[in-house]
């Protein structure tokens, strides 16, 4: 049976912390993995523009031994074809594909149609990759990452989502703060509207741009409710601070926050390529 990552609702807490487990240990010993994709092909389709997901995928196909190829969907048959047709031909010569879309749906139509493990690489509602990512990151940082108190600061958009069913499954607490008109689509640990009081017992810090790409619609909206939302200095005190980037400095956090020795943005982002590795060797095993 074909296993998809459209999101992380379907996923056990133990399954979780084998991938996790594996992207640690494909990051400690690259070369035991070396060929574990060999004559395998990764196909990528893009509906939004991307760096870090992109490369991490691309080079994580790389050396494991498989390749990668990138489809910008704006320039294939999309428009005029159909996109159930279009992923049945695709499934036939890919081992394994990702998609970075706007609309869940997009991601949904990819596993109906596909005989392939699906990866969600981003959607509206949810960034499964990233919160794997990030809980990677927490279990490399502290000795015991199932005590640690998460505080989600800002939009509660899919970073968010993703964020909370992670943390939710593997027994993480996770705090929100946010503002009413943006409050995550799933129930955290402790919701607010007030950052104190979400970081008050909190490990880590978590915050995202305040406009993501598809929402410019709502810039001036979203910016005027965020507005106290920033995490600063004083809000973060001693905390660890993670960042999905790309961050916009000086609106959703500041410069000597993200520079901070308590910063953990970089090992998120390199951790993307180590957990999507582990993802995609997991996918193919289950398949």
């Amino acid at each position: 049976m074909i296993k998809h990552m459209p999101n992380l609702l379907d996923f056990s807490k133990q399954e979780l912390k084998e991938i996790i487990d594996l992207g640690i240990d494909i990051k400690k010993e690259p070369e035991k993995y070396r060929d574990s994709m060999k004559d395998k092909t990764l196909v990528m389709w893009f509906e939004k523009s991307s760096l870090r997901t992109r490369v991490s995928f691309e080079t994580g196909a790389t050396r494991l031994g498989g390749h990668a190829i990138y489809l910008d969907a704006s320039t294939t048959h999309t428009k005029k074809a159909n996109l159930s047709d279009e992923v049945k031909c695709l499934s036939r010569y890919a081992d394994i594909m990702m998609a970075r879309v706007f609309d869940h749906e997009t991601i949904a139509t990819f596993q109906e149609a596909s005989s392939v493990p699906i990866i969600n690489a981003l959607c509206d509602k949810f960034h499964p990759c990233q919160a794997l990512a990030d809980m990677m990151t927490i279990f490399e940082t502290i000795k015991n990452p199932e005590d640690a108190t998460i505080a989600y600061i800002g939009d509660g958009n899919n970073v968010c989502n993703s964020l909370i069913i992670a943390a939710k499954t593997l027994g993480i607490k996770i705090n929100v703060a946010a503002p009413k008109s943006l409050e995550p689509d799933y129930v955290p640990d402790f919701l607010t509207e007030n950052p104190q009081e979400a970081v008050s017992n909190a490990d880590f810090v978590y915050t995202d741009t305040w406009v993501s790409m598809g929402d410019e619609e709502k810039k001036e909206k979203k910016m005027h409710a965020l507005k106290e939302f920033q995490v600063n200095e004083t809000l973060l005190g001693n905390r660890f601070f993670m960042h999905c980037l790309p961050a916009i400095r000086g609106q959703e956090v500041t410069d000597k926050v993200i520079e901070s020795e308590k910063s953990l943005v970089y090992e998120q982002a390199e951790n993307r390529m180590h957990i999507q590795k582990a993802i995609m060797l997991t996918l193919l095993t289950w398949k």
